[in-house]
């Protein structure tokens, strides 16, 4: 059999770096929605719609991920730790899509929306200083402010239990840090809301909505 073509070039890569809102887990369940239906699926959808430069999304979306904390019962949820290799690994990388901070609101934590905020610092600093390969591009970051936590329900109850109160002021926070840092930044609670059902996870409709409202922005930073 002969061998396939090379394809004259290899699709962008957008790497999503992220938590169960953006892995998709389906409220009340420990299931996972379909690709197509999760945002980053969603996003990669719209952004190949075109017929233009193809992109390939690459999901690291990690149930209980922090900024820059570990979580006392689950090893690896620091989303500090390992990042930098995560660019080098998965380089060249035409932007980095930074969606985290609710979960540095779980009920174990202390933590109020400027910690989380400096914490989604730290993360871009790392995704801009790690080792890649000499001649790869350092990627720009889009950093994405996660919906307001509602009261938390269900399993999620005692994991969450005031973080609808921590949560608040985040999206003010994390713009301040973003406009030091001179990053891209959109807010995901201007066109979606958490789950009734969990009051943290994301409902099918709102993945499908923040897919469809990121493509443009993404569309744009890729065009740069």
């Amino acid at each position: 059999m002969p061998a396939a073509p090379l394809a004259e070039t290899d699709p962008l890569q957008v790497l999503v770096y992220a938590d169960s809102l953006s892995w998709g887990i389906v409220p009340g369940t420990r299931q996972r929605l379909p690709f197509p239906v999760r945002w980053p699926g969603r996003l990669e959808l719209g952004l190949n719609a075109d017929g233009g430069a193809p992109v390939r999304i690459i999901e690291d979306c990690l149930n209980g991920r922090r900024t820059v904390w570990d979580d006392p019962f689950k090893p690896g949820r620091n989303g500090l730790q390992g990042l930098a290799q995560r660019i080098e690994i998965h380089s060249p990388l035409a932007l980095v899509v930074l969606m985290l901070g609710n979960n540095d609101f779980q009920s174990m934590h202390p933590h109020n929306a400027w910690h989380a905020a400096q914490g989604i610092g730290a993360l871009v600093h790392a995704i801009r200083t790690a080792p890649i390969e000499p001649g790869m591009p350092v990627p720009p970051v889009l950093v994405v402010t996660p919906p307001p936590i509602r009261t938390p329900r269900g399993p999620l109850a005692s994991k969450f239990a005031g973080g609808e109160h921590k949560w608040v002021g985040l999206p003010q926070a994390v713009a301040e840090v973003c406009a030091q840092l001179d990053c891209p930044l959109f807010d995901a609670g201007t066109v979606i809301q958490s789950s009734e059902v969990d009051g943290v996870h994301l409902d099918a409709d709102a993945h499908l909505a923040l897919g469809d409202a990121l493509c443009l922005v993404v569309h744009r930073l890729l065009e740069r």
